[in-house]
């Protein structure tokens, strides 16, 4: 059976982990970078190298593009716009919401059908179908080639707003940081007392298992704007983080991480919704009205 045709514009880390991964999957890939050299390791296991932006898109009618920002990926194709035409470009270059929608906006007008996209692994997580592609944008694009986009991982698809992808991305890096660092610290505290991070991280990767849980069913309390405190209250979880501080203030641990969380339940309770679940600390994250 014979495979898609692909163009990966940009050749990093990423997109040289991209090309490798429609390589092996049989898919005839065509490589273009700004560098010459380093389509080299692309084109030794079988890629052809393009000489040209033009000649890479032409040989494609899917084509990929990663590159730095949306800057580079506008320089890099505004010349050869008009043979955008009939084509899909799936842009998986990092960057903001309203550059995402500027972009797909330009390439509807260049004739092409876009999708944005957010890589949510590492270039060795690429060709995994553990790892999570985000895409937004033209459904038609996604349907079609759905199945060529999910040799790079398992393809979602958060429909047809083009920004999705990228606020998606944004908000689940900030949620990754923000675990990392709850664990860096928990880690900090345990191995005060000796405790070696290996022996400490599997227990805490289980407790994120029923961590998950909690958050499904704030999800369905934060949509309907209630917060029922109905497992655990925010007036009985403030008192619980006061033990989280003192165990660290006994052992030298940072406490500014634990503080944060110990001054929004502090406010929400001195505003009266002691009684609510943890979902209700979303209201101290929202813009005000």
């Amino acid at each position: 059976m014979s495979r898609e045709k692909v163009t990966v514009l940009g050749l990093g880390q990423m997109g040289s982990a991209l090309a490798e991964a429609f390589l092996a999957a049989g898919h005839p890939t065509t490589v273009w970078n700004r560098t010459p050299a380093k389509a080299e390791a692309a084109a030794a296991r079988g890629a052809r190298r393009a000489g040209t932006v033009a000649e890479a898109v032409e040989a494609s009618g899917l084509v990929v593009v990663c590159v730095l920002d949306y800057a580079a990926v506008r320089e890099l194709l505004d010349p050869v716009a008009g043979l955008l035409a009939g084509r899909t470009l799936v842009n998986v270059t990092s960057g903001s919401p309203e550059q995402a929608r500027e972009t797909a906006a330009w390439a509807a007008g260049a004739g092409a059908r876009y999708l944005d996209g957010g890589i949510m692994t590492t270039p060795p997580g690429v060709g995994s179908p553990a790892s999570m592609f985000l895409y937004s944008g033209t459904p038609e694009a996604f349907a079609a080639h759905r199945d060529t986009l999910a040799v790079l991982g398992d393809p979602i698809d958060l429909g047809e707003d083009a920004g999705l992808a990228s606020l998606y991305d944004t908000g689940l890096l900030g949620l990754m940081w923000s675990v990392f660092g709850g664990w860096l610290h928990a880690t900090a505290l345990a191995g005060a007392d000796g405790v070696a991070a290996r022996a400490f991280t599997p227990v805490a990767v289980r407790w994120l298992s029923t961590v998950g849980l909690f958050m499904e069913r704030y999800a369905g309390q934060i949509d309907e704007g209630r917060y029922p405190g109905d497992d655990a209250t925010i007036d009985v979880q403030l008192a619980a983080v006061e033990h989280l501080l003192h165990a660290g203030r006994a052992r030298g641990v940072d406490g500014r991480l634990p503080e944060l969380h110990r001054e929004l339940m502090a406010k929400a309770v001195a505003d009266g919704h002691g009684g609510d679940s943890y979902g209700r600390l979303i209201e101290a994250f929202r813009p005000a009205d």
